[in-house]
């Protein structure tokens, strides 16, 4: 049995990941702030299984240094997991101070404790979003991240950073997983999928940024939980820091996603035309070989199949309402 301390387990992956690592027999603290990103309640709903199988719950902010030092003290990880930070592209435009704040000094104050109570594995967050407008496709984990096009993006440039860091003055092992555009059930209610599945089952527009023709390369949630433990059971394995897409491997356009969540739901969506914005990315698209190779990672679900899977779920729980 292995400790495992995870932070932002009450989210969308992280509740899925907690579920899937006390299957596997590892005893789970979950470090978690409940920031008012979206209502407090989805949250409480997400984290509630873990909880009723056994998992410990932390509340509290990752840039507390005070508070990850009990949190380390009282879990003794062996395995730290780390997906906790401030989402989203547009909010960062708005407020990037506190997305550096939370998401490369949480992630350095995580990492420093680590260091010290001597944990054997760090699995860190990235981002497809680390890419920018890159031009080259797919997107190879040698590709020079850079150029970032958001704040949001640079902080997790910046992540991936401290954390080779530590990896090289420390010997910490460590491994960062950039993913792609998830989904499924949980879904963050903000995010597209989610909010077109919503929109257009109660007949009400939905906000198109653009002509329709940006793609994204959506990953269902079994496929990166299953990356995911993938990476931690081979953390260290290749070198003491290594990078990782885990991607759904078949890039999908704007309108592309609307026709499925249309057929999904059996009704047409009305489109309300907006403009670019400010620091979206043209396309996404994950070169998979590392990961197979070194991981066996291979997704399996479509993005039709997974959004009938969450749709079902929203249903179920009436987050469609």
């Amino acid at each position: 049995m292995s400790t495992v301390l995870l932070t932002g387990g009450a989210g969308f992956i992280g509740s899925h990941l907690a579920e899937a690592l006390l299957k596997r027999g590892s005893a789970v603290t979950i470090l978690d702030n409940f920031a008012p990103f979206y209502p407090r309640a989805v949250k409480e709903a997400n984290v509630q299984p873990a909880l009723d199988r056994g998992a410990a719950l932390i509340e509290g902010d990752i840039t507390d240094a005070a508070l990850v030092e009990r949190a380390f003290a009282a879990a003794r990880p062996e395995t730290v997991v780390h997906l906790a930070a401030c989402a989203g592209v547009r909010p960062s435009i708005a407020d990037p101070a506190h997305y550096a704040l939370v998401n490369v000094v949480g992630a350095q104050r995580l990492l420093d404790a680590a260091v010290r109570h001597g944990a054997a594995r760090f699995i860190v967050a990235s981002s497809s979003s680390v890419y920018g407008n890159n031009e080259k496709t797919p997107f190879s984990e040698t590709d020079d991240v850079s150029r970032p096009i958001s704040p949001y993006a640079a902080t997790k440039v910046a992540t991936e950073l401290v954390c080779r860091t530590a990896s090289h003055l420390h010997g910490l092992n460590v491994t960062a997983l950039r993913f792609f555009t998830v989904f499924g059930p949980r879904q963050r209610p903000d995010l597209a999928i989610h909010t077109f599945l919503s929109r257009i089952a109660r007949g009400e527009a939905i906000p198109v940024f653009g002509d329709g023709s940006t793609s994204r390369d959506y990953t269902y949630i079994n496929d990166i939980i299953d990356g995911v433990l993938r990476a931690i059971d081979r953390c260290g394995s290749v070198e003491p820091f290594r990078c990782y897409n885990l991607g759904g491997e078949h890039p999908v356009t704007l309108a592309e996603m609307i026709q499925a969540v249309e057929q999904t739901v059996g009704r047409k969506a009305i489109i309300d035309r907006r403009p670019d914005q400010p620091g979206d990315v043209q396309r996404t698209w994950a070169d998979l070989t590392r990961c197979k190779a070194e991981l066996g990672y291979e997704p399996h679900t479509t993005l039709l199949d997974g959004m009938r899977k969450q749709w079902e779920r929203m249903r179920a729980g009436g987050l469609h309402e």
